[in-house]
């Protein structure tokens, strides 16, 4: 089996990357923006080695050039869709500022445990080139790199997607028809079912500034998934999800190259939608719906806000977390028609249900999660965008971010989380930072595709 423990060309299939080694290394996005602390935002390492003597704790700090970028979500420049191709290895993180539109390039191989910088591709670059802002989603494809956009150069929809080469020079933009997408935010393609599918945020204009309920009624937030002819580069068809969808988020196909499902989290509407092909069409379905609560401090009942959804490598379960509400789901996905709620755990939220955790009080929700290649860690954090986490929970201004593991049960199914993870980041030396996306060295759960 190939070493992929630091970098190389990939797994051949899913059930390959189960049996890999235990992750040794995390990397996590932490940010200052939002705090009021006039310092750069940094990629932090982890260690998650627990023979090490240094075991849940951030090893290494790698400062971007400037301040005011809001790292968000990362990629590799290689994953397993460039199996069995020996020139090409998984080195490279590309980490976008959504504010700055910088794209940070950088270099995990020489040194795993302390990255380095090896590029910076400037914003203001890619929106003379390409009039497009906010990058979020990273994929490679196969030597290439696409990257959703999420505006155009002044921070409007629909945005689009910027194409870079293998040496992250920019090409264009990716897409030759947007059709009619009035939004953009994810992305996951499916190449033996020529086909991808994006999902919707907002403008940049709209969302960066916090969140405005009003501004969903004045249809500012996406209620749509767009399916693409992904060989020609064009929207095919685009679906609307209506008050079952609103503002659909992470979007993830099985890892299975020949499987046609699919998932998306509706985080407003708190459900996740299923999609398949039949009969060679796209048909999709509202599979779990979680319920509002009703809060003595808000006006209307609290939205669970899914903000993110992931997959098992084997496909078996589904996990999300309900931002809002402060608790992680499992669903046993065998069924993908037909879920079973299997596991719950609860960490920080609103409804007050688990303001402690570990012995330590948590600010925030569960936000972002990373699964571990074999399944049985869930690494999650708790900062969804730096506006919302200080509108929703003001606190963590002062108190930073966390992160915490949680076990899951790969049998029977089932969730708890582990007395002896804990990673705080509001200790840490330029004072308290929030952290949101994490990825490993050798691939994850949220990045690698096979063809």
């Amino acid at each position: 089996m190939t070493d992929t423990t630091c970098c190389g060309p990939g797994y051949a299939s899913p059930a390959e990357a189960m049996k890999a080694p235990r992750e040794k290394l995390l990397y996590t996005v932490a940010l200052y923006i939002g705090t009021g602390i006039q310092k750069p935002d940094y990629l932090a390492t982890i260690d998650a080695d627990p023979d090490s003597p240094t075991y849940s704790q951030v090893i290494s700090r790698l400062e971007m050039p400037g301040i005011g970028d809001e790292l968000h979500h990362m990629g590799w420049n290689a994953c397993s869709s460039c199996h069995g191709d020996p020139t090409k290895e998984r080195r490279y993180l590309v980490v976008p500022g959504v504010r700055s539109s910088n794209l940070h390039i950088v270099d995990c191989a020489t040194d795993p445990k302390a990255p380095r910088l090896h590029k910076v591709i400037e914003g203001a670059e890619i929106k003379a080139k390409t009039n497009l802002s906010a990058p979020h989603t990273v994929h490679c494809l196969g030597s290439d790199i696409i990257i959703s956009m999420l505006g155009d150069a002044q921070g409007n929809a629909p945005g689009g997607f910027l194409h870079l080469n293998e040496d992250f020079e920019i090409v264009g933009r990716w897409e030759t028809d947007l059709g009619g997408m009035k939004f953009n935010y994810d992305f996951w393609y499916q190449p033996r079912h020529n086909v991808m599918v994006s999902s919707e945020w907002a403008a940049p204009n709209t969302f960066m500034p916090g969140f405005d309920l009003e501004e969903v009624g004045h249809l500012k937030y996406g209620r749509e998934l767009h399916f693409w002819d992904f060989e020609n580069k064009r929207v095919e068809n685009s679906v609307y999800l209506g008050e079952d969808g609103l503002v659909p988020l992470e979007v993830r196909f099985h890892h299975n190259p020949d499987s046609s499902h699919g998932f998306v989290g509706a985080a407003l509407s708190s459900n996740v939608i299923h999609w398949y092909k039949k009969d060679g069409k796209w048909i999709w379905e509202k599979i779990i719906d979680v319920e509002n609560q009703r809060h003595p401090e808000w006006p209307i009942p609290v939205p669970g806000l899914i903000s993110v959804i992931l997959i098992s490598m084997d496909d078996r379960f589904l996990y999300f977390c309900n931002w809002l509400h402060g608790d992680i789901r499992q669903y046993d996905i065998s069924d993908p028609s037909n879920p079973k709620f299997t596991g719950q755990v609860w960490m920080g939220g609103l409804l007050g249900k688990a303001p402690e955790v570990n012995g330590r009080r948590i600010t925030g929700g569960p936000q972002m999660i990373q699964l571990s290649l074999d399944g049985k860690r869930l690494y999650v954090t708790t900062s969804l965008f730096s506006t919302w986490d200080n509108q929703f929970y003001p606190d963590i201004r002062h108190n930073g971010g966390c992160m915490l593991m949680v076990d899951c049960d790969t049998e029977a199914g089932g969730m708890s989380i582990n007395p002896d993870f804990f990673v705080d980041f509001g200790k840490e030396p330029n004072g308290p930072a929030r952290c949101h996306e994490t990825r490993y060295p050798g691939g994850d759960c949220t990045s690698d595709i096979w063809l």
